[in-house]
């Protein structure tokens, strides 16, 4: 049997740059387990965008630590290694903007070789907020309050920022939260309880992103399910994140034991039946394919289940929620893998879809 050479795509143009190389390694160390059918061949791109062959590659995935990029001459940004041309299948493992949103999605699609996980369209709509956001609404997805607004209006003079601030507080109130529309692992996102936060999270997040969502706080529970799946995607069992932070920010999210997962989550049948089948309904709501990590929140005292957000790149190492959900599903971390890359090739024109 010939074996399919794996391009295993990591690092990036994004905030998430490291934790691209910790999803890498555990990956990498999945992939030689399926050595009988697979050929991993890595490519890491530094901070700068640039492409490094799999000597510099495997150096990084050896390390754990990124490198540091020699040169910023855009002229290199198109200057792929050579061993590019021989890859079979892609394996992007690239979180958050230039990874996740859609546009290394397009250049592998011009590549016309197969890739793991969504197209553009569902990368794009999965990354963007405000887009998701309106996708789900028109799915008839229940979400909390929100609004979105522009850098420009945050930017504005004077007079309108206030008016701005006051259409705020009568919409959403507080507490809220105010994110940016375009960035993942909770870069930039505030919790707001009056007015002066409000008004210095909203300029905070402008300096991230031309667009911002803001949304009312909810007391609930935080929930995960992971899809796994093209046309016909299935569910995970359900999980949950605890922590003792005010919320689930940067520094809870990737610091080592500020944060607690239980999976699966102590829930009702029936609500874990219902977050599983809308966890696919939002994956169909923006066509996400391959995988993605759907998150909820679940207000215990009312039985409201309200979606937060699609990840459809979600993190990737052993410890990671999206493969723990399909761990306790039955699913190994290789077989994972191998199933990750059955469906880019089912999705591909070089098969029929799954």
């Amino acid at each position: 049997m010939t074996k399919q050479r794996v391009g295993l795509l990591f690092g990036g143009r994004s905030g998430e740059h490291e934790v691209s190389i910790s999803s890498a390694i555990a990956i990498s160390q999945a992939l030689e387990e399926l050595a009988d059918q697979y050929d991993p061949l890595p490519f890491y791109i530094d901070k700068e965008g640039i492409w490094h062959d799999r000597e510099t590659a495997q150096q990084v995935l050896a390390s754990g630590q990124p490198l540091t990029p020699q040169s910023s001459d855009k002229r290199q940004l198109w200057q792929f290694p050579p061993e590019a041309t021989t890859v079979d299948v892609w394996l992007p493992v690239l979180h958050g903007p230039n990874g996740e949103d859609g546009t290394i999605q397009g250049l592998l699609t011009l590549m016309q070789v197969p890739f793991v996980g969504s197209g553009v369209l569902g990368s794009a709509a999965g990354m963007d907020k405000v887009a998701m956001k309106s996708l789900f609404s028109q799915a008839g997805l229940p979400q909390v309050n929100y609004t979105s607004v522009t850098r420009s209006q945050v930017w504005s003079n004077p007079c309108i920022f206030p008016k701005l601030c006051d259409d705020i507080e009568a919409q959403i109130g507080y507490p809220g939260f105010i994110k940016p529309a375009n960035l993942g692992s909770s870069v930039g996102i505030a919790k707001v309880r009056d007015r002066a936060e409000l008004e210095t999270a909203l300029d905070n997040a402008a300096t991230y992103d031309r667009r911002i969502i803001i949304e009312a706080g909810v007391n609930a529970r935080e929930v995960e399910c992971a899809v796994l799946g093209n046309e016909d995607p299935k569910a995970s069992v359900v999980g949950e994140i605890t922590f003792e932070s005010d919320f689930y920010d940067y520094e809870t999210k990737y610091t080592e034991g500020l944060a607690q997962l239980h999976i699966p989550a102590n829930l009702p049948d029936a609500i874990t039946a219902k977050i599983q089948e809308m966890a696919i309904q939002a994956c169909l709501a923006v066509d996400a394919a391959g995988l993605a990590r759907v998150d909820f929140f679940y207000v215990e005292a009312t039985g409201d289940i309200f979606i937060n957000e699609i990840n459809t790149f979600p993190g990737f190492t052993a410890t990671s929620m999206y493969p723990q959900l399909w761990g306790a599903t039955g699913v190994s971390f290789p077989d994972l893998i191998d199933r990750l890359l059955k469906l880019a090739w089912a999705r591909s024109p070089f098969g029929d879809a799954e």
